[in-house]
C-alpha cells in the first residue's frame, strides 16, 4: 500500500468528476497557469488511490502539464459493481482509453503513467488501442511496474489478502493486517512518512489510508489481486507499438526485482531511471525528484531527442 506524504488538497489542485463514455471517474486535476505543453494520465496501483500522485501534481501544472491523477473503478472514490468482470485488467484498460478520450485536447501531447498494478492497466490500453490502429499516447511511464506477475512472495499475500475479504470484509482484514497499530493510542501511532518531502501530521495520512481501504470495493480487489497473480509478460507486445516508455523505480522493490525492471527496460529500449533513496513508491517516497525526471523525459519528446536506451 503506497503511503501519501499529505493529504491536504495543494494549491491549484481540483478535485471532481471527470465523466467518460464509461462512465464518471474521481480524479485530482491540477492546471498549468498558461497552455499547458501537455497533459499527463495517472493511474495509481493495488490498493491505491489518485492521492498516490498527489504531491506530483503541483510541479508538474509549475511546469506547464496537466496532471490528473484518477480513483479507477471501484477506488476509494470511484464506485463500482460487484462483479468480478468490470475490473478484469481488459475492462480497467478500457476505462484508461475513456479517460484519455475525455482529456485529449487536439494536438497538445497526452502522456500515460502507472504506478505498479496501475502500470500493468495503462500498458493494457496502450496495447488495446493499438489493436485498434489508434496511437493516443505520447508515451507511457511505468513506475515500479514489471513485466508481468509478481514475484513469489508477492503472489501468496495477494492471495491471503483476496482470501479473507469474502469471510472478513474489508473492515476485518484491516483489523487483521493492521493489529499492532490499531492497539497504539493515537499520539503513539508511528509516523511512517517520516523522511518524505511535505510531509504533514501522519495522524492524518493514517486516517485517509484507512478510510481508503474501506471504501475500496472488495471485487476490484479480489480480481486485480488475481491480475497480479496472473498477468503474463506482455514486454515484447508493448515494443511493437513504439510507443516511447519509461521505466522508474526506487532502489529496490519487493514487487518486482529491480534486475527484472532493468531487463525490461532494455527490451522495450526504454529509458530507465532508479530514483535514489526510495523503493516500490518513488511517487510517494521521493515525490519531488520523480517529478523531475518525468518532466525531463517528456521534454525530451518533446524536442524530438532520442530517449530510448538511456539509463539515468
Amino acid at each position: 500500500m503506497s503511503r501519501p506524504p499529505f493529504t491536504q488538497m495543494p494549491p491549484g489542485v481540483r478535485a471532481h468528476r471527470l465523466r467518460t463514455r464509461r462512465g464518471a471517474f474521481a480524479v485530482l486535476d491540477a492546471a498549468p497557469a498558461g497552455e499547458p505543453a501537455g497533459t499527463v494520465l495517472l493511474v495509481p496501483g493495488y490498493t491505491g488511490s489518485k492521492e498516490d500522485f498527489i504531491a506530483l501534481l503541483e510541479p508538474l501544472a509549475a511546469a506547464g502539464y496537466r496532471a490528473v491523477a484518477v480513483d479507477g473503478r471501484g477506488q476509494y472514490e470511484t464506485p463500482g459493481g460487484h462483479g468480478w468482470d468490470s475490473y478484469r485488467l481488459g475492462a480497467l484498460a478500457e476505462d484508461v482509453l475513456a479517460q484519455a478520450d475525455a482529456l485529449a485536447t487536439g494536438p497538445t501531447p497526452l502522456h500515460l503513467a502507472g504506478h505498479s498494478l496501475g502500470g500493468l492497466i495503462a500498458r493494457g490500453a496502450v496495447l488495446r488501442a493499438a489493436e485498434g490502429g489508434a496511437t493516443p499516447f505520447a508515451s507511457l511511464t511505468l513506475i515500479a511496474s514489471g513485466p508481468g506477475k509478481v514475484v513469489s512472495w508477492q503472489r501468496w499475500k495477494t492471495r491471503f489478502l483476496t482470501a479473507g475479504l469474502p469471510v472478513l470484509g474489508t473492515t476485518g482484514v484491516w483489523r487483521v493486517t493492521h493489529r499492532a497499530k490499531e492497539t497504539l493510542p493515537d499520539a503513539a501511532v508511528p509516523d511512517a512518512s517520516s523522511g518524505t518531502e511535505g510531509v504533514v501530521s501522519p495522524l492524518g495520512v493514517d486516517g485517509f489510508l484507512r478510510r481508503r481501504w474501506l471504501a475500496t470495493t472488495p471485487a476490484q480487489l479480489i480480481a486485480t489481486g488475481r491480475t497480479l497473480r496472473h498477468e503474463p509478460d506482455r514486454v515484447d507486445h508493448l515494443a511493437a507499438t513504439g510507443v516511447p516508455v519509461h521505466v522508474v523505480s526506487g532502489v529496490r522493490d519487493g514487487v518486482w526485482p529491480i534486475a527484472q525492471l532493468d531487463a525490461m527496460a532494455a527490451r522495450l529500449r526504454a529509458r530507465r531511471t532508479v530514483i535514489s533513496g526510495s523503493e516500490h513508491s518513488p511517487n510517494t517516497e521521493r515525490p519531488a525528484a520523480t517529478a523531475a525526471e518525468l518532466l525531463d523525459f517528456w521534454r525530451a519528446l518533446d524536442r524530438g531527442e532520442p530517449v530510448g536506451g538511456v539509463s539515468r
